[in-house]
């Protein structure tokens, strides 16, 4: 993926984050002391056992719910501004589509919500279909798509205001091996046609090391960060990638980080 300019505005900083949730028997520390940096254009993936925090520091990012300690900024500013500022979109597990929308109606609610003009509207529909290659069925009902149409649906609508920065929370989880693979090559494809950075939750190795230019490693609970791993791919990934040995060296790299064995970046930047 691109990754922008040097001098660019980071689309995420997090500097020793930490979130406290208070349960029935006391304190709950989901994340301590996450550093984290992501760079504007990168596509980085966050990889644990269930419980780790993978999905709170997303929630944290986009503003869902708030830091107990430290401090957490995206593109420069403080999370809840960058979601007022629509720097970003989000997509998870569930497509989430309205049942009673189209195709086009779903992607254009979030432009509706800011009361983007109708014509400007249709336009920036028709030119997200088109991306998403579901240009024929924009007068489609949710109920008459397949699982993985339905997610392109929500990628697209996720993208509607042109954000910055795509936070996806398993947006694959629920979907056949072969579906997954196939938004996985689609997904490389939009981020690096859209230039947006991508903070990208999974439980899948192969999935994260497929998509991403790095793989941050967290360990389970109290959720911290204990390895990031590079990942040696430029550009778009196809097919091949998934056979290749520098594609198997990795996802033992990012295996042997999760269970707590040395890693060896050959790659590091």
């Amino acid at each position: 993926m691109e990754h922008g300019r040097a001098d660019a505005v980071h689309a995420v900083e997090a500097s020793g984050v930490g979130k406290v949730f208070a349960g029935r028997s006391g304190e709950v520390v989901a994340l301590t002391d996450v550093d984290l940096t992501v760079r504007a254009g990168e596509f980085v993936s966050l990889i644990g056992p269930s419980g780790c925090g993978k999905s709170t520091l997303l929630r944290l990012i986009a503003d869902l719910d708030g830091a107990s300690s430290g401090a957490l900024t995206v593109f420069g500013k403080p999370a809840h501004q960058a979601r007022l500022d629509q720097d970003y979109g989000i997509a998870f597990q569930q497509a989430g589509l309205l049942p009673w929308r189209t195709v086009a109606e779903n992607i254009a609610l979030p432009l509706e919500l800011h009361r983007v003009g109708k014509e400007q509207r249709r336009a920036r529909v028709a030119e997200l279909a088109e991306l998403v290659h579901l240009g024929d069925f924009v007068d489609r009902h949710p109920d008459q798509l397949s699982g993985g149409m339905q997610q392109r649906v929500a990628i697209a609508r996720a993208l509607a205001a042109s954000p910055k920065l795509l936070l996806m929370d398993e947006p694959f989880g629920a979907l056949d091996e072969m579906t997954r693979e196939y938004l996985q090559s689609e997904l490389t494809r939009i981020a690096a046609e859209t230039g947006a950075a991508v903070v990208f939750v999974t439980h899948s190795i192969p999935e994260a090391v497929f998509l991403s230019d790095r793989v941050v490693v967290m360990s389970p609970r109290p959720g911290r960060i204990t390895d990031i791993v590079e990942m040696p791919f430029a550009g778009e990934r196809d097919e091949a990638l998934r056979e290749s040995p520098a594609y198997f060296e990795r996802v033992t790299a990012v295996r042997e980080a999760l269970h707590g064995a040395p890693v060896e970046r050959a790659n590091e930047r």
